[in-house]
């Protein structure tokens, strides 16, 4: 199976970041999402909208995940793509990606109060799920971690 190479996950983080910062136009968390086909070409791109559509489950993740298994030619199945997000995945982002059977999980900052691959739970890496994505943390996590922690302090008045 082919991966994406170093430098298409970081033009990939890259780009999650310029959707991560969008977020925060429309009072969203700064979170932004790719997903990579197995040659390195980006099939989906989402921000955070949970607070844009009022609807729970509108993380980056899913909503990108979702626009790629449209688009992947393998109805729900992202086999061999890769999920590029700014944040570690919560339990239900890290599950859905191993229900879409991506082969990879790259991530920015790691989220100590949320994060489902590794930090606080370990979804990804669960031996009795059925499928377990490689994982590549911290790429370009000050970055996201920055982004992060502005937002907060913005919202908070700090």
């Amino acid at each position: 199976m082919t991966r994406p190479a170093d430098d298409a996950v970081d033009a990939a983080m890259a780009r999650a970041l310029e959707l991560a910062a969008a977020a925060q136009g429309w009072g969203d968390t700064p979170i932004g999402a790719v997903v990579l086909g197995p040659a390195g070409t980006v099939l989906a791109e989402a921000a955070n909208e949970r607070e844009r559509t009022g609807d729970p489950t509108a993380h980056a993740e899913v909503l990108a995940l979702r626009a790629a298994a449209r688009v992947h030619g393998d109805g729900w199945r992202l086999t061999g793509c890769t999920l590029v997000v700014t944040l570690e995945p919560c339990t239900m982002c890290a599950g859905a990606s191993v229900l879409a059977r991506v082969a990879r999980v790259v991530y920015g900052a790691d989220d100590p109060k949320a994060g489902a691959v590794g930090s606080l739970w370990d979804v990804v890496r669960d031996r009795r799920l059925n499928h377990r994505p490689q994982v590549t943390a911290g790429v370009r996590a000050e970055e996201s971690a920055t982004l992060l922690r502005a937002f907060f302090r913005a919202r908070r008045g700090l």
